[in-house]
């Protein structure tokens, strides 16, 4: 992939994002919160933004979601776990709620 290419997949992903974020927070913030493993102060900036602040923050040359957790354990449950996948999502689920929510700097 060339540089463009590159940007452009990132800009998707961003937008895709950030839209899914902004509905998540307005259906239900609580919910979000936890999902999104972010701070109500995000999560309030993100439910403030306007599309023209969306479209610019998705056009960013950085990816805005990353990985929620560092934990090998917690991965190899989410991705390699087969005796009872939805037990394994729960018990995934309780690891990540332990974990620190995005905070502002």
């Amino acid at each position: 992939m060339i540089a463009n290419d590159i940007m452009a997949e990132i800009r998707d992903a961003n937008l895709s994002y950030l839209m899914l974020a902004q509905q998540m927070i307005r259906s239900d913030k609580a919910t979000a919160i936890f999902r999104l493993g972010l701070s109500s102060d995000i999560v309030d900036l993100l439910e403030s933004l306007n599309n023209s602040q969306i479209l610019k923050l998705a056009s960013s040359n950085m990816m805005l979601a990353r990985f929620r957790f560092d934990d090998r354990a917690i991965l190899g449950m989410l991705t390699n776990y087969s005796r009872d996948r939805e037990l394994s999502n729960l018990h995934a689920s309780i690891l990540m709620a332990g974990q620190s929510n995005e905070q502002i700097s």
